[in-house]
């Protein structure tokens, strides 16, 4: 496996690559991952157990050779039968020129953005086109980025595989005394409502929308924003125009930071009114998922495949991806639903991902994929 992350890297392609590797190595499969990394020196290889991760050099021609003397040495070694690239470049790309170098079967998988970025500006479309045009077998984790995915390359055998999530881990558990409890240590008043984002927020997941949305529902009652990880670096500047502007809603906005224990996320998502997502543009967010196995009430857009996650109004609430301005006006409608009401829509969210996206479903799509690549 060719990954542009792998856990304990942030993101949600960090997250579901090693999803897939375990899911794999279940299955009885040999699994050997390479990985880049910006906190080893150039062209430095680090190996835990399974996991190369490379350092990166300052250009990618570089970084992509070097990957590439890498694979050649490690096929020397285990002669694998299939290569498989985690996001579209530069991984599903390697993967695809190293498959057929070595007459090797290459599977490629698409996670979201990574396809918008190859066909705007100014990512590489011809590459991107190359990759999808050649891949023994294509992979999307949405019927949406299956489709866009055939605009691109005309091919009509893409296999969606849908992202999955751990339903022990993220489930509603907390008792009521341990949710306050929580509250109190991350400094949450006992009055307040709280909105929650998980993840790495930044532009393309919503930020100035979320922000602004705080400032609207806080004029009607106590509110504040968990972000339960962190703010992207590029993104900070944001947050310091919003703390100048909004000095008081500002000091509502709590965030953890990175997590990396995902019971951690699961308790901290428990404490959750209503669970955000108002992304611009997405894939088959991992986030989602998981605040709707917790049972919470979610609020998302319905950019890219989350329509294939949500059912309006029955196990979870959408927002047009272009009225994200009235994000603020969506939750204060939210807040006029019954008990009943609310309690009959968090409950249908986890019974959603039982159904659908759980680690058992996911396991069942991959042996299919498997035969399927094989023959």
């Amino acid at each position: 496996m060719i990954a542009e992350k792998f856990h304990p890297d942030l993101g949600g392609v960090a997250v579901s690559a090693k999803r897939t590797y375990e899911s794999l190595t279940r299955l009885g499969v040999k699994v050997d991952v390479v990985v880049w990394s910006r906190y080893l020196q150039p062209g430095e290889i680090a190996q835990d157990r399974n996991v190369y991760r490379l350092g990166l050099f300052r250009n990618w021609d570089l970084t992509m050779i070097h990957t590439l003397n890498l694979l050649e040495s490690l096929h020397e070694r285990f002669k694998y039968d299939v290569i498989w690239g985690h996001y579209l470049f530069p991984a599903g790309f390697l993967t695809v020129w190293f498959a057929q170098l070595q007459g090797l079967k290459s599977v490629v998988s698409a996670r979201g953005n990574d396809l918008d970025r190859g066909v705007f500006p100014p990512g590489d479309f011809a590459r991107l086109r190359w990759t999808l045009e050649n891949a023994s077998l294509l992979t999307a984790v949405s019927a949406d980025l299956g489709k866009k995915i055939g605009l691109v390359c005309g091919r009509e055998d893409v296999t969606i595989l849908k992202n999955a999530v751990d339903t022990d881990i993220f489930a509603p558990s907390l008792t009521s005394q341990k949710r306050q409890e929580l509250k109190a240590e991350l400094g949450i008043e006992t009055n307040e409502l709280v909105l929650c984002f998980s993840g790495e927020l930044r532009a393309k997941k919503g930020q100035d929308f979320l922000l602004s949305a705080l400032s609207q529902v806080r004029k009607q009652r106590p509110a504040c924003l968990l972000i339960i990880g962190e703010i992207r670096p590029a993104q900070e500047s944001i947050l310091a125009t919003y703390k100048m502007q909004h000095p008081e809603d500002y000091e509502r906005v709590i965030i953890t930071q990175h997590i990396s224990d995902s019971q951690q996320v699961a308790k901290y998502l428990q404490l959750c009114d209503l669970f955000l997502l108002p992304s611009i543009w997405e894939g088959l967010p991992n986030a989602l998922l998981e605040a709707m196995a917790c049972g919470c009430c979610c609020l998302a857009s319905d950019a890219g495949g989350i329509p294939e996650i949500i059912d309006r109004g029955v196990d979870g609430f959408m927002l047009s991806k272009s009225k994200l301005q009235y994000l603020g006006t969506a939750i204060l409608e939210f807040l006029e639903l019954d008990r009943k009401t609310v309690d009959k829509v968090k409950i249908a969210s986890r019974d959603r991902i039982l159904t659908e996206f759980s680690l058992k479903a996911e396991q069942v799509r991959l042996e299919r994929l498997l035969v399927d690549v094989i023959s």
